[in-house]
């Protein structure tokens, strides 16, 4: 389940990376064989309409007016996502399990990630610190959909 909680990190960062590396990775059938996804998720109207969103985020999270992402509204649909993509990346019978495990690490992630960026815009300014975080977070994602040995 590691996939799954390395999404839910991934969440806390960037709300919709992990659906779009999810609807992706179902797309082309890089997901696990034994995977708890949904079929619809492999249609290419999902997958392209959950990376417009998350491409729509990344350029977003660069403005002044960003909302800050601990807000609640943006902690629960961080851990939903989240939630989501770790069922979808997990064996069908731990798929609870996983989406429970990636939708708690979301929120931990969330106030983490905020207090890390936070600290890191005060020497290296706004869009900077964001396109790193951007570089990482999308690292890890796209490890978390394709590490199907560590289950």
């Amino acid at each position: 389940m590691i996939r799954s909680v390395l999404m839910g990190i991934v969440a806390g960062s960037r709300s919709m990376m992990p659906l779009a590396m999810v609807a992706n990775a179902a797309r082309t059938g890089e997901l696990p064989a034994d995977n708890s996804a949904p079929r619809f998720l492999a249609h290419p109207l999902v997958s392209l309409g959950a990376t417009a969103l998350a491409t729509y985020e990344l350029i977003g999270d660069k403005q002044k007016s960003a909302p800050d992402r601990i807000i609640p509204p943006a902690v629960v649909i961080r851990s939903l996502n989240a939630a989501f993509a770790g069922m979808a990346l997990a064996p069908r019978n731990q798929r609870f399990a996983a989406a429970a495990l990636a939708g708690a690490a979301a929120v931990i992630a969330s106030y983490v990630s905020f207090g890390a960026r936070m600290r890191a815009m005060r020497n290296h300014g706004q869009a900077s610190t964001g396109f790193a975080e951007d570089a990482l977070v999308a690292s890890v994602a796209a490890a978390a959909v394709r590490a199907r040995a560590l289950g």
